[in-house]
């Protein structure tokens, strides 16, 4: 019985001391993979800076003429016959190029609203034509030496990176237009118009954040600066009739399509400080 009692208390001693033992043991398993935080999404608030540059086409060619005169041997009087035209096509188109700068304000992960201000200098933008009558012929040219814009911007964050916006606002620059007149027998005018003109411009575009601090964009713009007329030209004559006077006005529309590429610098100036973790 005394054997019996020891046999059972050696068991159980060794039952408990096991699982014990086996727990001070190397375990086998591998340890759990490290998992790197994720990098924080890119934030768009802020002052940017940039170039941009592109290709400008008038999207109104013509160019009305009107005449008027007091007789029959004038502007008028030749505009009868043929010797005028009533209109005159001339393009406005050529490469454009300038800057811009501007601010954002991201509002959500999706959204963000901005501003920004452009200017831009037209190379070879001046359109030219010559319209040549019986009698007599018509030289004439428009052009716009530079446009801006001031506009607002609406976007939408296709990725954290891409983004795509809406934008529009005013639209100013400086436009010029000149008519020449020459006839039988000694007609000789001229009239110039050239002045500041301010209108607006709507378009859209996507920007592309691809480093950090660095975005491109690709834009389109119609931009409207509106209807301008020439302080009218003038020809005076001597009929039977005595001294006479006649005149001829050009007015056209200054509008447009913008196409270009932008390159932007953000400033980091309102990004976050990183959390430093304290232990």
């Amino acid at each position: 019985m005394t054997k019996i009692i020891v046999v059972a208390s050696a068991l159980a001693l060794a039952c408990s001391v096991g699982p014990t033992l086996a727990a001070d043991l190397p375990s086998t398993k591998s340890a759990p993979a490290f998992a790197p935080p994720l990098a924080p999404p890119p934030i768009w608030t802020g002052f940017y800076v940039g170039l941009n540059a592109g290709y400008t086409w008038s999207n109104s060619d013509a160019v009305a003429q009107s005449y008027w005169d007091t007789d029959a041997a004038g502007l008028g009087a030749n505009a009868l016959i043929g010797n005028f035209p009533s209109a005159i096509n001339a393009s406005v188109d050529g490469f454009i190029g300038g800057g811009q700068i501007g601010y954002n304000a991201q509002v959500s992960d999706k959204f963000l609203w901005g501003l920004e201000a452009d200017i831009q200098g037209l190379a070879s933008s001046g359109g030219s034509a010559t319209s040549v009558g019986p009698a007599a012929y018509t030289t004439l040219s428009r052009g716009i030496d530079y446009i801006g814009t001031a506009r607002g911007r609406l976007g939408y964050l296709i990725t954290p990176t891409v983004l795509a916006y809406a934008t529009g606002g005013l639209a100013y620059g400086q436009t010029n237009l000149t008519a020449s007149y020459f006839g039988a027998p000694a007609i000789t005018a001229a009239d110039t118009y050239s002045d500041l003109r301010i209108g607006y411009a709507v378009g859209g575009g996507l920007e592309w954040l691809f480093l950090p601090g660095w975005s491109a964009k690709v834009e389109y713009l119609y931009y409207d600066l509106g209807t301008a007329s020439t302080p009218g030209a003038a020809y005076a004559y001597t009929s039977a009739l005595g001294a006479q006077i006649s005149g001829a006005q050009s007015t056209t529309r200054f509008d447009g399509h913008i196409a270009r590429a932008g390159l932007n610098y953000h400033f980091d100036w309102f990004k976050p400080a990183p959390i430093v973790a304290k232990f």
